[in-house]
């Protein structure tokens, strides 16, 4: 049940403010909106009411929402046009460009948001940049057991002097060495209370995305002392987008090297992946933590349907910007071409996310 719970609330709220986007931007427009949902009331599950023109409602599958309007090929098929005013396919270029990217927008104001709340109540943490050790992890994967650092009795306070006989003068020097020898015996001389001991640790290792690639680090379950810097309300916000905009590119670049092949294809997670780490997230971190992944999530969610990938928010607007450059609408079959491939592309995607996590789970 938590991870259920989990999944809806990291989920829930960037769709609801995904889909809201979509919603005012049509009214600022004059789009008329026929349906909005949050779910996918597939077979007619849910609850739904329509109030004048637009019906609301929430589907029973909660695996994403949608905004429908008059006058748009989206993924219903069922594109009718009227010649009225209040129509998709009246509005101009940068009008259809507002109502298709508002829901992308909404996205990246919610996480940073929430990355900038959190910065004004807890401060920036700023590395003492001084290989001195605060404190030692005693576990850091369950599945290794005790970390290297606990295994060899390093305690907080310990000052590391070499590390595999290079002398390090700064965190950063010492846990590059480090980071460079996963899975590797590595030679440690650390200064304790006046008193100076060798230690020879086999290092552990973890997947992070370097340069592009995703590659193995070692660590060995030590952390830096910080100083916390505050800052105010407005600061807060700033650095708030700006931790959104470097998850934006974390995101590209590992898009980018999912298609260069740099990043296996079995890293990708869908739904149940997404549970699995919501619900693992609030058993360890609480609803702090959470609320932290549904700021990434949403950053997530947001460049996800900007790609210029027929049936997400990105392929409407490549055909906007197409006919906004021709002068004129694409023809209808090529429309329903254009978005009959996207649906079976997002279908196959679909199927293969689904698959990887049920593989990862067993």
């Amino acid at each position: 049940m938590i991870y259920l719970l989990s999944f809806i609330v990291v989920i829930g709220l960037p769709v609801f403010l995904h889909e809201l986007g979509h919603f005012l931007a049509a009214r600022s427009v004059g789009i008329r909106v026929e349906k909005f949902y949050i779910g996918f009331n597939l077979f007619g599950l849910g609850l739904k009411k329509k109030i004048k023109e637009t019906e609301y409602g929430i589907g029973l599958f909660p695996l994403g929402g949608y905004v429908k309007v008059a006058g748009i090929l989206d993924e219903s098929m069922d594109e009718e046009y009227s010649g009225s005013d209040d129509e998709f396919r009246s509005k101009n270029v940068l009008q259809k460009i507002w109502f298709l990217s508002a829901g992308v927008i909404m996205n990246f104001i919610l996480s940073s948001f929430i990355f900038g709340i959190f910065t004004f109540i807890n401060g920036v943490p700023e590395i003492v940049n001084e290989p001195i050790i605060k404190d030692v992890a005693e576990i850091i994967d369950e599945k290794d057991g005790k970390s290297p650092a606990y295994t060899a009795d390093i305690q907080a306070g310990d000052k590391i002097i070499s590390v595999n006989n290079i002398r390090v003068n700064s965190w950063d020097e010492m846990s590059s060495i480090i980071n460079n020898n996963p899975n590797k015996n590595i030679d440690l001389i650390l200064e304790r209370n006046g008193n100076t001991l060798n230690k020879e640790i086999l290092t552990s290792s973890t997947m992070q995305f370097k340069n592009g690639k995703m590659l193995d680090v070692g660590i060995i379950g030590i952390m830096p002392n910080y100083n916390i810097i505050e800052f105010g309300f407005f600061k807060s916000m700033i650095s708030g987008w700006k931790q959104t905009y470097s998850w934006i590119e974390i995101m590209l670049s590992s898009l980018f090297s999912l298609m260069t092949g740099n990043i296996s294809l079995d890293q990708l997670s869908g739904p149940l992946g997404i549970a699995t780490i919501a619900g693992d997230t609030a058993q360890t971190g609480g609803i702090i933590a959470l609320v932290m992944l549904m700021a990434i999530i949403s950053v997530n969610l947001g460049i996800i349907n900007i790609l210029p990938i027929p049936g997400l928010d990105g392929g409407h607007v490549f055909i906007a910007l197409i006919e906004g450059i021709i002068r004129r609408e694409l023809p209808l079959k090529v429309k329903y071409g254009i978005q009959t491939f996207g649906f079976v592309l997002l279908m196959i995607l679909f199927i293969f996310v689904f698959y990887n996590d049920i593989r990862n789970l067993f």
